[in-house]
């Protein structure tokens, strides 16, 4: 059966998250290609320098950055890591190419797919270098790019784009249409398509919370943030008739620190969990970064988002506050210093009510059309 690598590095969970989410698509479609996950780490560790000075290795720098909301200038840190990759570029072709040619010990891929950004030029130079006329396919996990040279590169691929900000982008580099192609939104795991039996009232009074009050969910990533804590103090003090769901994943010291906080509103903490959707299924709003994969994920689930905007905010991240702005699916703050204020403009008037029939309105199925796009590229090879 022929084979496709999906490479992916941990640099925030969503690049291994939409590999994993691919993988288990395609093989539920049964298409007739093998998806094999390959971490782009493991490739490149040699060359990694930060590892070599620092001790810990690049990926592990940036999660450690936005555990500790270490963001500020963060668009400055981006150019000069970019600039870190350039400068070991011929040695970052070398090792991809070894890893093709010997080093992997495993059948050589009929295609290779990216769900990383940054090394888009060195990937598809050594798999070139290794394996000539191999197709070589980017898949964007985020809502637009970041340019210069962070998801798109002048060369000879294909890519797949999860906006129409992205297309163009793409189209506007010199790309020809008949190699860049667009879905109906970002990955979402499969589990989010999933008919979801929950008796909300239910639920919720199980939870501690009013079957009735309206809910948001706060939500940080995998480890959480400081910040929840002062989106609960700030709205605890607005006087607003609401309650949270409160997750901290992996992060324990925040679990109990949010569920000892005094509060008159009622809130329920959640540690790590794969439950997501269900939790999503008995909120009303979302609280959290402007991360392309929860804001979708709040998206398709129907939620209208709170989110900010503002200097510590990533770069790659900034256009995703645009584009839930532009199309009415949320608000968002220069700080959620103003999040008692923006939840009462957003749970007064019909908002809640009119963004939410927005984000309905919104078919996002990218994970389901991204196998089949795969599968027309490599067949239509020559």
């Amino acid at each position: 059966m022929p084979i496709l690598d999906f490479l992916f590095f941990d640099a925030g969970g969503g690049h291994r998250a939409a590999a994993t989410a691919l993988k288990l698509a395609m093989e539920q479609e049964q298409l007739p290609w093998e998806p094999r996950l390959v971490h782009l780490q493991d490739i490149l560790a040699p060359a990694d320098v930060f590892k070599k000075v620092l001790r810990i290795d690049l990926q592990e720098i940036y999660n450690l950055m936005l555990r500790r909301g270490w963001t500020l200038g963060s668009e400055q840190g981006l150019r000069f890591m970019q600039g870190v990759i350039r400068l070991y570029h011929g040695t970052e072709v070398k090792l991809m190419w070894e890893w093709w040619q010997f080093r992997s010990k495993a059948a050589a891929p009929d295609g290779v797919v990216s769900v990383v950004p940054n090394f888009n030029r060195a990937i598809y130079e050594g798999l070139q270098k290794a394996l000539p006329g191999t197709p070589y396919i980017t898949i964007l996990t985020d809502i637009a790019d970041f340019p210069p040279a962070f998801w798109m590169e002048k060369q000879d691929q294909y890519f797949i784009c999860g906006s129409d900000r992205a297309y163009r982008q793409a189209l506007d580099m010199g790309h020809p249409k008949n190699r860049v192609f667009q879905t109906s939104g970002m990955i979402l795991h499969p589990r989010f398509y999933q008919p979801l039996d929950v008796d909300v009232a239910a639920e919720r009074t199980a939870a501690g919370l009013d079957p009735s009050t309206p809910t948001g969910l706060v939500l940080f990533g995998g480890y959480g943030t400081g910040v929840m804590k002062d989106i609960l103090r700030r709205l605890d003090e607005s006087g607003q008739n609401l309650q949270l769901i409160l997750i901290a994943g992996r992060n324990e010291s925040l679990k109990k620190q949010l569920e000892t906080q005094p509060s008159r509103i009622r809130k329920h903490v959640v540690g790590f969990t794969s439950e997501i959707p269900r939790w999503m299924k008995l909120s009303n709003f979302f609280i959290g970064k402007p991360g392309p994969g929860s804001l979708s994920e709040a998206v398709h689930m129907g939620l209208p988002a709170i989110t900010v905007r503002n200097a510590w905010t990533l770069p790659q991240e900034r256009y995703n506050a645009e584009w839930l702005r532009e199309n009415k699916l949320g608000l968002v703050l220069k700080s959620f210093d103003a999040i008692g204020q923006a939840a009462s403009e957003l749970l007064t008037g019909g908002r809640l009510e009119e963004m939410s029939a927005n984000a309905k309105r919104i078919q996002n199925r990218a994970i389901f059309e991204i196998p089949g796009l795969l599968n027309e590229i490599m067949t239509r090879r020559p």
